[in-house]
């Protein structure tokens, strides 16, 4: 028999192997170890971002392969899905969409989603890992639950009254609940219809490219993601802030505010619009009847640029992360001003600038005795059947101001609507407090001005929390008595009704 001779012997003594052989086994080796690296990095690492990618679209069809969860006022849905026989599913519907699309945002097989779709698409979709006992397993099977639903804070008859309120006007509203945060109404003009391009169709497409090219901007949430000045609606901080540092310890007594009132550093006084305003010596009750610019300007002035900031910080300014769970804009009160623009800044003028959301937690926490809460928009979360997956709780945001302090400024924000600028907010059977405000802007404030007004209400003799504190500002207004008062404070006025029943 011929013996067959293996040619030499690898240094680990196995027969038959080449340098040539090892190297090519060590070059396979690599590269499977490279693939399970980038494979794992893909699978793992990158999956969220590549799940969310805009050119994948199977995250799209899966979202839309099943009617979605619904969005709720009340006990009320405001959102519905129908059937569609194309490539995704399901559509998503709106009822009475330019009424609920500051809160609900959109949902569209084309564009997206925003407000409350986006920020609780997950749940919505029924891809959140909470809405199944076996989410694990879920997740491997990337089986689909049934859409899970978002129960909102909103209160309809606010909600309602405050859109009829700013009817064709630009503008907004936001109604907060004091002593828990709850948005009882978030209204923006004009709307728009999230119906009109929930769909991929042609239609959809015009609907979507009219309202990006109309110059209203219809689908800028106002109240959330607009900032304006703040005109007079600031000086419930400015008296705030007088009152807890001791510049003001009496708001009866004179407070040696001079008439004029010079800008310091400057040659240029503050201009009043009354003329009750031109005069030495005015109480802080007198001026922020009047809405005395002088007088508030130099209570900011005394005050001081820290303690100022500090309490417009108490109420929301300067936050950036202010989620409820929607983003709104910053509200900006400057941290580094001379002593003219902190007395501009003091009257909600210079760069000082709000959404109607901060500065209706303005209100709010005058009215809750001073503890400003974090501000709420969603009231639950549930699966399909009803059964809860998140309930929110109250919480407090900062504490702006003493109750003592608060309660010196909702004697001064009563004042105001009893006895001054804000007349048109009374309520009869209620105590109302408030606050107008007029604000100028453009190019030597040439713009309309703002009109704003800022408020809380409760029954008469009630010591409760009052229920409903409201933020009004419009922005464009074809009325020929642009002021907080004539235009904002009746706005106000209903929203407030609606809340108390009234």
């Amino acid at each position: 028999m011929a013996r067959i001779r293996l040619k030499g012997n690898g240094p680990q003594g196995l027969p038959g192997i080449s340098v040539t052989g090892r190297r090519a086994a060590t070059f396979c080796l690599l590269l499977v170890a490279a693939l399970c690296v980038q494979a794992t990095r893909v699978q793992v690492f990158e999956a969220k971002d590549l799940n969310h990618n805009s050119a994948n679209q199977r995250l799209t069809i899966e979202r839309y392969a099943q009617p979605r969860g619904n969005i709720l006022v009340g006990a009320e849905a405001v959102t519905g899905s129908r059937a569609t026989g194309g490539r995704y599913a399901y559509k998503r519907t709106y009822t009475d969409g330019p009424t609920y699309a500051a809160v609900t945002g959109f949902a569209s097989q084309a564009y997206g989603n925003s407000q409350l779709e986006g920020t609780e698409d997950d749940l919505l979709a029924g891809t959140d890992g909470r809405l199944a006992g076996w989410s694990l397993w879920d997740a491997i099977a990337r089986r689909q639950n049934p859409g899970g639903d978002v129960y909102t804070t909103i209160d309809q008859a606010a909600q309602q009254a405050a859109m009829r309120g700013l009817g064709r006007q630009k503008g907004a509203v936001a109604a907060i609940e004091p002593a828990t945060g709850r948005i009882l109404a978030l209204a923006s003009t004009p709307s728009y219809d999230p119906g009109d391009f929930a769909g991929s169709s042609g239609s959809d497409q015009t609907a979507w490219n009219r309202l990006q090219a109309d110059t209203d901007q219809p689908m800028l949430n106002r109240a959330l993601r607009q900032t304006y000045p703040p005109g007079s609606t600031f000086k419930v901080v400015t008296a705030a802030a007088a009152l807890a540092s001791g510049v003001v310890t009496d708001p009866n007594a004179p407070t040696g505010a001079p008439f004029p009132y010079v800008l310091p550093g400057t040659t240029t006084p503050l201009v009043n619009d009354s003329a009750v305003c031109d005069r030495p010596g005015l109480s802080l009750d007198a001026a922020m009847t009047a809405s005395c610019n002088s007088v508030l300007g130099y209570l900011g002035v005394r005050t001081g640029l820290e303690a100022m900031t500090a309490t417009a910080e108490g109420f929301g300014f300067n936050d950036p992360k202010l989620d409820l769970p929607v983003r709104p804009a910053r509200s900006n009160f400057d941290t580094a001003m001379d002593q003219s623009q902190l007395a501009l800044s003091s009257i909600g003028q210079f760069d000082t600038a709000a959404t109607p959301l901060v500065m209706a937690m303005v209100a709010a926490g005058v009215a809750n005795n001073g503890t400003v809460m974090r501000p709420q928009l969603v009231d639950k979360l549930t699966r399909s059947d009803g059964t809860v997956v998140q309930l929110m709780k109250p919480q407090v945001y900062k504490r702006a101001v003493t109750p003592a302090v608060a309660g010196q400024v909702r004697g001064l924000m009563t004042d105001v609507v009893e006895n001054g600028t804000g007349g048109n907010a009374r309520i009869a059977g209620a105590v109302v407090g408030g606050k107008t405000g007029t604000a100028q802007h453009g190019v030597d404030n040439s713009g309309t001005p703002y009109a704003w007004f800022i408020s809380w209400a409760k029954p008469a003799g009630s010591d409760a929390v009052p229920p409903v504190a409201v933020a009004v500002v419009v922005a464009d207004s074809d009325a020929t008595d642009v002021t907080g008062g004539a235009l904002a404070a009746p706005i106000a006025r209903s929203v407030m009704r609606a809340v108390l029943g009234r």
